[in-house]
């Protein structure tokens, strides 16, 4: 099995156990979002799932929902914490998928290393 193959399985596991909510089953105010971090071509992938508000396994939940909130729920909007980063070249893929106040999200970015991807969205994918 190529690592590829093994990022893929484990990762459709991880989702396979996190509660499904239908989108627009979200009270207003809540978002549910299963959050990753991978390295170049899939040698190492991690992820988390982010409750809004809510209990979640996130350890920085209250400020990344609040990241969230202020960008509406798109991760690609977020302000970051922006600050210089070496040019260093050893890509990120971030992704966010669920739903934010009822609305389905499916994002994902990569980024030229972990200080940009920082930079870029703060603590939403700092697990």
């Amino acid at each position: 099995m190529s690592v590829r193959t093994a990022v893929v399985v484990a990762t459709a596991a991880a989702l396979t156990v996190l509660p499904l909510t239908p989108a627009g089953a979200d009270e207003p105010g809540q978002g549910r979002l299963f959050l990753t971090v991978s390295g170049v071509q899939d040698t190492w992938i991690r992820g988390v799932q982010l409750a809004c508000p809510g209990p979640g396994h996130h350890p920085r939940a209250g400020e990344a929902c609040a990241s969230l909130a202020r960008a509406h729920g798109d991760p690609g909007a977020l302000t970051g914490d922006r600050h210089l980063c070496t040019r260093e070249y050893d890509p990120v893929t971030a992704s966010a998928d669920g739903t934010w106040h009822g609305r389905v999200v499916n994002w994902r970015k990569t980024f030229p290393n972990a200080c940009a991807l920082e930079s870029a969205t703060g603590r939403v994918f700092q697990f």
